[in-house]
């Protein structure tokens, strides 16, 4: 299996690369800074993935397109930047011919009990909170597309770099609910991700929708 990995320097990229090349797979990992990506048996590509032309070019032949894309959380136009960003991948995609798009997106369009999303909470990180609305934004627009054969995943709201419980393997799928343990904790480490994220690269579940995982 041919796989590209877009945003492979970042925090979710690399894992996601590192368990691609773990599992035998062909691995193209695509970045702003290529010299960033230190796993072996990985090609590498420097492009502009708001060149939808240029990308597409690129991405011919393959098996399944990742997308990790982020705009920076420091970036002060974050919001615009993800949306054309994502959507720029998206037609890139569809023009190379590649039929399936599995979409890393942010826990924030998750749902809570009342039926609100996370982001729209009065506690949820102000941050963080022009990014997570564009990822659910973004879910929205993708929503539409009916001819990729996409999915967007939403991560445990507790995943990111001091969750330090590495690859266990183990997860509980879901859907548009965050997934909690027995405390009410969605936890999720970067490792596990990955593994979910190549779990359903390799064998795929989820077909033009949205789901989420955690322990």
């Amino acid at each position: 299996m041919k796989i590209a990995v877009i945003g492979a320097t970042g925090f979710v990229g690399s894992n996601l690369v590192k368990e691609a090349v773990s599992r035998g797979l062909i691995v193209t990992g695509i970045a702003r800074n290529i010299d960033k990506i230190t796993e072996e048996k990985v090609d590498k590509l420097a492009v502009d993935v708001t060149n939808v032309q240029a990308l597409s070019e690129h991405l011919k032949d393959y098996d399944v397109v990742i997308s990790a894309y982020n705009a920076g959380w420091t970036n002060p136009n974050i919001y615009d930047d993800f949306i054309s960003g994502s959507k720029a991948i998206q037609q890139a995609v569809k023009d190379a011919g590649v039929k399936r798009l599995i979409v890393i997106g942010g826990a924030g369009s998750l749902y809570d009990n009342e039926g609100n999303q996370l982001v729209d909470g009065a506690d949820f990180p102000e941050n963080i909170k022009p990014g997570a609305t564009a990822a659910r934004d973004y879910l929205n627009i993708l929503k539409e597309e009916k001819d990729l054969d996409w999915a967007f995943f939403s991560p445990a709201i507790e995943m990111h770099p001091g969750v330090t419980i590495g690859r266990t393997g183990n997860y509980r799928l879901g859907k548009d609910h965050p997934v909690f343990d027995a405390q009410y904790v969605s936890k999720l480490s970067v490792e596990d991700l990955a593994v979910v994220i190549l779990d359903e690269t390799q064998n795929p579940k989820h077909h033009q929708v949205r789901f989420t995982a955690a322990y």
